[in-house]
């Protein structure tokens, strides 16, 4: 992935993006695409562990065993309008964060699946775990006969923050306020997203 220096992100920025938006575009090297929840471990190695499941129906998982998959996670993106910048002439752009996550596939067995997807329900709905009325153990059980639980092992992880910090302060000011007033809620994320990784940008990846 292209990256000014500007743009980098930290591990720990990388790492949040992923747990604030987790639903990837899994691809692997002849360009096949899944899209797919995935949970970050990030104690499981250097740069942390992916962990989701296939539908049993999707063939894509039975080429992936072994292999080097990419997971793609796009965090806010947004139109940015060239009037919101102090200085002029100005061309407008997009900005926005994304991840690139890189490693290897590993199917898992019954019991790791059953977990895996136990740790996906919790990060979403914790609670409907205790609900047997909706989603009894036996019924748990039941769905691994249609799923396929793997994990990648990350061995490169890159975040990318484009959000304007090549310009000046004013200009800056005038995109967080353009996004802030927008009808769209993704430019509106966008705004807040930006508004906080400033205040959080000494974790800039200089």
């Amino acid at each position: 992935m292209y990256r000014p220096r500007d743009t980098r992100m930290s591990l720990a920025k990388a790492q949040a993006l992923i747990d604030a938006h987790g639903f990837a575009m899994l691809v692997d090297g002849n360009l096949q695409a899944s899209h797919l929840p995935l949970v970050l471990e990030r104690d499981e190695g250097e740069l942390g562990t992916l962990y989701g499941h296939f539908a049993r129906a999707n063939p894509h998982w039975r080429e992936l065993e072994g292999r080097r998959v990419l997971a793609v996670f796009q965090g806010p993106h947004a139109y940015i309008s060239p009037r919101w910048y102090a200085a002029r002439p100005a061309v407008p752009t997009w900005n926005y964060a994304a991840v690139h996550a890189g490693g290897t596939f590993e199917r898992l067995d019954d019991d790791a699946t059953q977990a895996a997807f136990d740790t996906l329900v919790a990060k979403y709905e914790p609670d409907l775990l205790d609900d047997a009325e909706v989603l009894s153990d036996a019924y748990r059980r039941r769905l691994l006969a249609g799923v396929v639980g793997f994990r990648i092992r990350l061995d490169a992880l890159q975040g990318k923050a484009k959000l304007g910090w090549n310009r000046s302060r004013e200009d800056q000011a005038g995109v967080l306020a353009g996004l802030g007033d927008s009808a769209d809620p993704l430019a509106r994320q966008l705004g807040a997203y930006t508004a906080a990784y400033g205040r959080e940008g000494d974790e800039h990846d200089r």
